[in-house]
């Protein structure tokens, strides 16, 4: 009897093991589940971050660690450049640059009349002082244009600090603020001009012989006189000049400190927009934005004004990036790049194309949107609004001290901007590489929004405001003063270019001393094109000018309104900045 027993104790043991053993893979199985949603709880996004995504998408991870969440910006290389503590601006004289006392002629008067909008006149006062410079002569306090499309009749001291840039100036240039008289009256000037980009010799065989017999001249039509590569002392002339010398007046600094207090007030970070959609801008780039037959209508009317552009193929001009991002495409572009929705933007513009229609998409993506008639009363700009140079100050200061410039065209105000904020630390200037975001933008819509963001990363290097984006000497000199920017001598131990090199032709490998230097002069040269600059009407008239290709930089929409600088219209000053 007992075995029998024993015999059913251990079938019913063994049962309860095999029952156990059963059930072991279903308890693994649940204590997985519960630990991988244990897990999960610490890497959900709050719900917060979760409303921000669109389709259903995770949060997005873009490249070099910068990351979207509901708006909010995590990476402070959105707001400056890791390298840029090791470069400076460094344009003082070198101890051959003689002093102005001991080289400046008497009975040698130089004057000029600016030409353009606020900064292609700043562009042609630097070049005038340097020229000055060149002819061993006095510097009269230059004149401004007041009949050209701006119609603004401000005077020099009503838009800079005269006596401040008389003063600065001394030991380099004598500068007075009017003609003395001759013969106890008041004398006439001869009235000349001189080719666009003539040079030191230029000045030398065609001004000084004019300037030796009549004792004062007045160049007229003063922008771009001045060629763009000179001897290294008179470039760090220019920086000073345009750095330093160049003062707003005092009504000008005060109105344009008090809309950045107000950008700051409500936000440590702002990005400044120099939007350029203005019907103008659009009628030059030969573009169309799918406004129908009435867009093409209203800018044909507006491009037939311009004698030398003929009708072009829009595809082919936005395909070759002359088309200046719309307003949607710029937020897109910033968007993508990490800034937030959430970033407060002010942006310096004139009349936008379409109205509220163009800009609502744009005011979308960044609801905390600005300009000086959003944060300044009628009243306080009153003293400014008829002055349209004076209000292009005001947007200049804003757009100098934000953390972030965005232009969206490649005109003087965009050029002047970059070259000062390289000179002054290399704070970030976007530009957007319009020729490569065209295919990204046309195919944005097969693309996750973590593709699209990774996708403008890559064609905006180089387009970023980051020191040596661009080789020493490219590009005009008050885009890239090259010769003023100086490197920490410990620069080359210290900086972190990253883990590749970046370059046409470049090919990563360690080096040392000169080697090595010299590759990293290059390392951010990718998207620097080389291609010819178009033709200037007016060049093609001086004797002077330089034949064959000039390298352009390419940095930029691809745009030069200065190779198209027509004389016989107004366009050529409505486009100027």
């Amino acid at each position: 009897m007992a075995l029998p027993r024993r015999r059913h104790h251990h079938h019913h043991h063994h049962h309860h093991h095999n029952r156990v053993r059963r059930l072991l893979p279903a308890i693994f199985a649940i204590s997985t589940v519960l630990l991988f949603f244990f897990f999960l709880s610490f890497l959900a996004p709050s719900p917060e971050d979760s409303s921000s995504n669109k389709g259903g998408e995770s949060e997005i991870k873009l490249p070099h660690r910068i990351q979207i969440s509901a708006g909010r910006v995590h990476n402070r290389e959105l707001w400056s450049s890791r390298n840029s503590k090791f470069f400076y601006g460094c344009s003082n004289a070198s101890s051959k640059f003689a002093k102005a006392k001991a080289i400046t002629h008497p009975n040698r008067y130089l004057l000029i009349v600016t030409s353009g909008g606020l900064n292609q006149q700043r562009t042609g006062i630097t070049d005038a002082v340097v020229a000055a410079r060149i002819l061993n002569a006095t510097l009269v306090v230059p004149k401004l244009d007041k009949t050209s499309f701006w119609k603004d009749s401000s005077d020099f001291s009503d838009i800079f600090d005269v006596d401040w840039f008389i003063k600065h100036l001394t030991p380099d240039v004598t500068i007075i603020e009017d003609l003395p008289l001759r013969r106890r009256q008041i004398w006439t000037p001869h009235r000349m001009r001189v080719p666009r980009k003539c040079n030191e010799r230029c000045y030398i065989n065609r001004v000084l012989p004019v300037l030796m017999k009549k004792h004062a001249i007045q160049i007229t039509k003063f922008d771009y006189r001045l060629a763009n590569k000179l001897d290294t002392d008179l470039q760090k002339l220019r920086c000073r000049v345009n750095y330093h010398a160049l003062k707003f007046a005092d009504h000008i600094l005060k109105m344009g400190e008090k809309l950045v207090q107000r950008m700051r007030s409500s936000s440590k970070h702002y990005i400044a927009l120099h939007l350029r959609f203005e019907p103008d801008m659009l009628a030059f780039s030969g573009c169309y934005y799918g406004g129908g037959d009435k867009e093409r209508t209203e800018l044909g009317k507006i491009r037939r004004r311009w004698k030398t552009l003929h009708n072009g193929n829009p595809e082919k001009a936005r395909r070759q990036g002359r088309c200046p991002l719309t307003p949607e495409e710029v937020g897109l572009m910033l968007r993508a790049l990490g800034y937030g929705k959430d970033v407060h933007i002010y942006v310096a513009s004139g009349e936008v194309y379409g109205g509220e229609e163009t800009l609502a998409p744009l005011k979308a993506l960044f609801p905390n949107f600005y300009s000086k008639d959003t944060i300044a009363s009628k009243e306080e700009l009153e003293p400014f609004s008829s002055f349209s140079s004076r209000m292009a100050a005001l947007d200049f200061i804003v757009c100098d001290e934000s953390d972030v410039f965005v232009t969206n065209n490649n005109g003087n105000m965009a050029k002047i901007l970059a070259g000062r904020r390289r000179y002054f630390g290399h704070k970030p200037t976007i530009r957007p590489n319009a020729k490569k975001l065209n295919h990204v933008f046309l195919n944005r819509n097969n693309m996750t929004i973590g593709e699209f963001s990774s996708r403008v990363h890559i064609v905006q290097r180089g387009f970023m405001g980051k020191p040596k984006e661009v080789r020493p000497g490219r590009g005009e000199f008050h885009e890239n003063p090259s010769t003023c920017i100086c490197e920490d001598s410990e620069a080359e131990k210290k900086i972190d270019w990253g883990r590749r090199k970046i370059g046409k032709g470049n090919v990563t490998k360690k080096k040392d001393g000169d080697d090595m230097k010299n590759d990293t002069e290059t390392v951010h040269d990718e998207n620097i094109d080389y291609e010819p600059e178009m033709t200037d009407p007016e060049d093609e008239d001086d004797e002077d000018s330089p034949p064959g290709k000039v390298e352009v930089l390419s940095n930029g929409t691809s745009i030069d309104y200065d190779t198209f600088m027509s004389e016989d219209t107004e366009l050529d000053e409505l486009l100027s900045d």
